[in-house]
C-alpha cells in the first residue's frame, strides 16, 4: 500500500501542493494556486502527467484555494495518510519535524518576526488545512531544523552575547529540506553511509544558499537570521555592509520597511542587471551583450565561488561539491563560470558532462582527473517533507 502524503507550502499569495509517495518520492499530483487575493486568482495542476488550469473565485484566499485543492484530491481517489507542511522558521525550538498542536502553532507565530514574509502565511495554511482535513495528522517540517547542528563558531554573530541569549539573534539557515535531500542522495551516489558523507551543497534558485556538511552534519551555511544574508539571489542582496540600511534610510528618506523591501525585492540579480531576476532571461541577454546581465552573472558566480572556497575550511573530508535548485540544476553557464575560479585548486569541469547534466538529468560534471568531484543533483524538497510527515501517520 502506498504511503501517500499531501504536501502543502503556503505563501502569502500562493499555495503549492502535491501528493507524494513517501517511499518513492513519486508525485501523482502537483500544482499551485496563485495570485490569491487578486482578481486573477487561479489554480494550475498536473495529474498523472496531464496539465490542467482553472480559475478561482475573484479575490479567492487560502480557504477557497484549499477547498478547490481538496476537491481535486478527492477526485483522485487517493487516501492520504498525513499532511506535511513546510514552515520556514522554527528557531532553536525545533530540531526536527513536529506534529501540529496548539503549542506548535503558537511557536510558529512567535517566530514570525524572524520570517515575516513566510511564517504567518505558513501558519494560515496549516489552520485552513486543518479545517479541511480534521482527521489527518498535520506535520510541520522546518527549513531551519537541519541547521540546528551548527557549532557556535558558525552561528554566533559578533554582537553582544545578550542579544543571542535574550532575543535569539543568531544564524539559523534555510533551505534545510533541500540540503538534507542532497546529502542523502550523494551518500547513495558515493555508496557511503550518510554519517560518512561530506559535501558542499549549493542550492541556487530565486533564493540561494550554500551549506557545508561534514560527515553527515551541517556545520555552516550562508543564510542567516532571515533568508537575506549570504549569496546574491534573484531579488535579495545577500551580504552587504551592515551600516548601509541606516545610511539608505537617511539618504533616500525611506522607512525601515521600505529599505527592507528594497533589500529583499529590488536587489540581487534584478537590481544589478536592471532587467530581470530570472537567470534564463539574463543568460539570453548576456549572449546579446547586455552589460547589466553580464555584470549580474559575473557577480553572482564570483560570490558563489568565494563561499564554496571558504567552506572548504569547514569540510576537511570533502567528497564533492554539489549544485541543485532551479539555477544549479539547469544553468551550465553558471556552473562553468563559478567553477572556473577553481582551476588552481585542480578542479576542472568536463564540458560535455556539464552540458548534459541539465533539465533533470544530473550527474558528475568534472573531469576524471579533477582533484574534487562536482555533481549536479536535482532536489526534491517535497519528498523530504512527505517522508518526515509519514513517520507520524
Amino acid at each position: 500500500m502506498k504511503k501517500e502524503v499531501i504536501v502543502l507550502n503556503c505563501g502569502s499569495s500562493s499555495v503549492k501542493f502535491a501528493i507524494i509517495d513517501a517511499d518513492t518520492g513519486e508525485a501523482g499530483l502537483s500544482g499551485i494556486a496563485e495570485a490569491l487575493g487578486n482578481s486573477d486568482a487561479s489554480l494550475s495542476f498536473k495529474l498523472n502527467g496531464k496539465k490542467e488550469k482553472q480559475a478561482l473565485p475573484e479575490k479567492a484566499g487560502h480557504t477557497e484555494a484549499l477547498n478547490a485543492i481538496s476537491e481535486i484530491i478527492a477526485n483522485t481517489g487517493v487516501q492520504p495518510i498525513a499532511i506535511g507542511h513546510r514552515v520556514v522558521h522554527g528557531g532553536e525550538k525545533f530540531k526536527g519535524a513536529a506534529l501540529v498542536d496548539d503549542s506548535v502553532l503558537e511557536a510558529i507565530e512567535d517566530y514570525a518576526s524572524m520570517a515575516p514574509l513566510h511564517n504567518m502565511a505558513n501558519l494560515k495554511g496549516i489552520v485552513t488545512a486543518q479545517a479541511a482535513y480534521p482527521d489527518l495528522p498535520h506535520v510541520v517540517v522546518f527549513d531551519t531544523s537541519f541547521f540546528q547542528t551548527l557549532p557556535q563558531k558558525a552561528f554566533i554573530y559578533a554582537l553582544p552575547m545578550a542579544l543571542y541569549r535574550e532575543h535569539g539573534i543568531r544564524r539559523y539557515g534555510f533551505h534545510g529540506t533541500s540540503h538534507k535531500f542532497i546529502l542523502d542522495s550523494m551518500a547513495k551516489i558515493l555508496e557511503k553511509p550518510v554519517s560518512d558523507t561530506s559535501i558542499i551543497s549549493a542550492h541556487l534558485g530565486n533564493g540561494c544558499s550554500v551549506s557545508a556538511i561534514e560527515k553527515g552534519v551541517a556545520v555552516d551555511t550562508s543564510l542567516g537570521f532571515i533568508p537575506l544574508e549570504g549569496l546574491v539571489m534573484g531579488t535579495r542582496c545577500g551580504d552587504l555592509d551592515p551600516s548601509l540600511p541606516g545610511t539608505l534610510q537617511k539618504k533616500l528618506g525611506k522607512t525601515a520597511d521600505e529599505i527592507s523591501d528594497l533589500l529583499n525585492k529590488q536587489s540581487g540579480l534584478l537590481g544589478i542587471s536592471e532587467l530581470s531576476n530570472d537567470c534564463r532571461t539574463l543568460e539570453d541577454a548576456a549572449l546579446e551583450g547586455h552589460e547589466g546581465a553580464l555584470l549580474a552573472i559575473e557577480i553572482f558566480c564570483y560570490r558563489l565561488a568565494k563561499y564554496i572556497a571558504g567552506y572548504m575550511v569547514a569540510v576537511p573530508t570533502l567528497d564533492a561539491i554539489v549544485f541543485t535548485g532551479g539555477i544549479g540544476e539547469n544553468s551550465s553557464l553558471i556552473r562553468e563560470t563559478t567553477m572556473g575560479y577553481f582551476a588552481h585548486f585542480g578542479i576542472s569541469l568536463d564540458e560535455q558532462r556539464n552540458t548534459d547534466a541539465r533539465f533533470g538529468q544530473g550527474g558528475k560534471i568534472t573531469t576524471d582527473s579533477a582533484s574534487t568531484a562536482v555533481y549536479v543533483v536535482p532536489t526534491n524538497e517535497e519528498w523530504v517533507i512527505a517522508a518526515e510527515a509519514a513517520t507520524f501517520a
